[in-house]
C-alpha cells in the first residue's frame, strides 16, 4: 500500500498496515497469494494505482487457466470533486486511421490515456480505425451505435467527469422537400447487395443497399464503389452528385451514399435538406449533445448497481486476455483499469475475473472495453503497462485525462 507525504511516494508491505485500513486483496488465484500495491499521484484529484499479486512468473502452458497467477493491474482513479481536469474521447486526424495510444494521448495533450472503443482493425485494410459501436468526439457523433446486444457504451455528457453507462441506440433520416430517407450509419462503408456487387448502376439491383452520411473526419475521401453519392455543403444544400461513390469533403461538408435500390431514393434528393440524427438511451429518451459530450463503445457491462451483470458464457471473448475497463465508485470516483495478459509476467482475465476486480476497487458501474492487444495505458509521456504483442498496438481511439 503506499501514501504520499510531501510529494514522496511511499509504499508500504499490506502486512504493515493495520487490517481495517487494508484495501481488500484481488479476488484472482488463490488465497493468501502476494500482492504489493503503490500509487502516485499525477494531478489533482488524479492518481496511477499498481497492484501486483502473485510473485512467480507463469508458465507459459498455463497462463490460461492457473491459480497462482501473476497479475498486473493498473488503475487510474480520477475524482470529480477535486481533479480540473476533464475526459476527451479521441481519434487521429482521421477517424478511419489508426494510432497508438501513446501518439493519441500526446496528440491531445493528455497527462493520461487508454485505449477506448473496439475498432474495424484487421476487417478492413482500407478503414482499421473505423469504431464498431457508438463514437462521439467533442459533441460530434461520428458513429453510431450497432444494434449488437453486447454493446454498451460510457457517455460523458453534461455531468463532466460522471458518466453513464449502457446501451446506447441511434435514428437517422434526411428530410427532403417532399422526400423522407432513412440512414442506415454514420462514416461507415455501404456495402452493395449480395449479387449486386458487380452492377455499375445499383439503381437496377432488386434488393435494398445501405445509405450513410459521411462527414469530413471519416478520411481523406469517401469510400469508392458503385452507387450514388450527393455532397452537401454546409447548409445542407446539394452542392454535387455523382453515380460512383468516392470524394474528397471540404471543411463543412457532409456527403450521403447509397447502394442497391436505395439509390433510387437518394437520387431523388434536391435542393437543400435536413439531417437529423437522434441518440437515445436504454430507457428510449433522446439524448442531447453538448460540445463537450464524449462517448466510445466497449463490449458487455461488467456491473450495474454494484452487481455481476455478465451473461453466462463460455468463449475465447470470455476467456483470460488483457483487459481495459472503465468505471464509477458509488462515491464518484472515475476509474479506468488495464489488466496485462498472455505473459508470464501477467496471465490476465476473464471477463468474469475482470467483473470480480471492478467489485473490488469498489465499482459500482463498469463496463468493458476494447482489449486483448489493444489494451494500452499511458501517463506523462510513458507506458505505464506492457501491452502483449511485439509493439504497442495502433487503434481506433483512446480515452484521456486532460489537464
Amino acid at each position: 500500500m503506499t501514501a504520499l507525504l510531501g510529494g514522496t511516494l511511499l509504499t508500504l508491505a499490506l502486512a504493515a498496515v493495520p487490517a481495517t485500513a487494508r484495501p481488500p486483496a484481488l479476488p484472482l488465484g488463490d488465497a493468501g497469494l502476494p500482492e504489493s500495491r503503490s500509487t502516485s499521484t499525477l494531478a489533482p484529484g488524479v492518481t496511477l494505482t499498481t497492484i501486483v499479486r502473485g510473485d512467480a512468473p507463469a508458465d507459459p502452458a498455463e497462463i490460461p487457466t492457473t491459480t497462482k497467477g501473476p497479475w498486473r493491474v493498473f488503475l487510474l482513479t480520477i475524482d470529480p470533486r477535486r481533479a480540473t481536469g476533464g475526459i476527451r474521447a479521441v481519434t487521429g486526424p482521421d477517424l478511419a486511421k489508426v494510432e497508438t495510444t501513446s501518439q493519441l494521448t500526446a496528440e491531445a495533450g493528455a497527462l493520461a490515456g487508454v485505449n477506448a472503443s473496439f475498432f474495424t482493425f484487421t476487417a478492413s485494410q482500407e478503414y482499421p480505425g473505423d469504431p464498431v459501436g457508438l463514437g462521439i468526439y467533442d459533441g460530434r457523433l461520428l458513429s453510431e451505435p450497432t444494434t449488437d446486444p453486447a454493446e454498451v457504451s460510457v457517455l460523458f455528457d453534461r455531468d463532466g467527469l460522471r458518466p453513464s453507462y449502457g446501451p446506447f441506440s441511434w435514428s437517422g433520416h434526411v428530410q427532403g422537400r417532399d422526400l423522407r430517407v432513412g440512414l442506415e450509419f454514420v462514416n461507415h462503408p455501404p456495402v452493395p447487395p449480395a449479387g449486386c456487387e458487380a452492377m455499375t448502376d445499383q439503381a437496377a439491383c432488386p434488393t435494398d443497399g445501405d445509405t450513410t452520411l459521411f462527414t469530413p473526419e471519416f478520411a481523406a475521401s469517401t469510400p469508392s464503389g458503385p452507387g450514388t453519392e450527393l455532397v452537401l455543403d454546409a447548409r445542407g444544400c446539394v452542392k454535387r452528385r455523382a453515380d460512383q461513390r468516392g470524394t474528397a469533403l471540404a471543411k463543412g461538408e457532409r456527403s450521403l451514399q447509397a447502394t442497391g435500390s436505395d439509390v433510387v431514393a437518394l437520387r431523388r434528393l434536391s435542393g437543400c435538406v435536413e439531417l437529423d440524427s437522434t441518440l437515445r438511451d436504454q430507457a428510449g429518451r433522446e439524448v442531447p449533445l453538448g460540445r463537450n459530450s464524449q462517448a466510445v463503445n466497449g463490449r458487455y457491462q461488467l456491473l450495474r448497481d454494484g452487481e455481476n451483470v455478465l451473461p453466462p458464457i463460455d468463449n475465447s471473448f470470455f476467456a483470460r486476455n488483457p483487459r481495459t475497463f472503465i468505471g464509477t465508485k458509488s462515491t464518484g470516483e472515475l476509474v479506468i483499469g488495464v489488466i496485462d495478459g498472455r505473459q508470464t509476467t501477467s496471465v490476465g482475465t476473464t471477463l468474469p475475473e475482470t467483473a470480480a476486480v471492478a467489485k473490488a476497487l469498489g465499482l459500482r458501474d463498469a463496463i468493458n472495453l476494447d482489449g486483448g492487444g489493444s489494451s494500452t495505458m499511458v501517463a506523462k509521456g510513458a507506458l505505464v503497462n506492457k501491452p502483449s504483442g511485439s509493439a504497442e498496438r495502433k487503434v481506433g481511439d483512446a480515452l484521456v485525462y486532460t489537464p
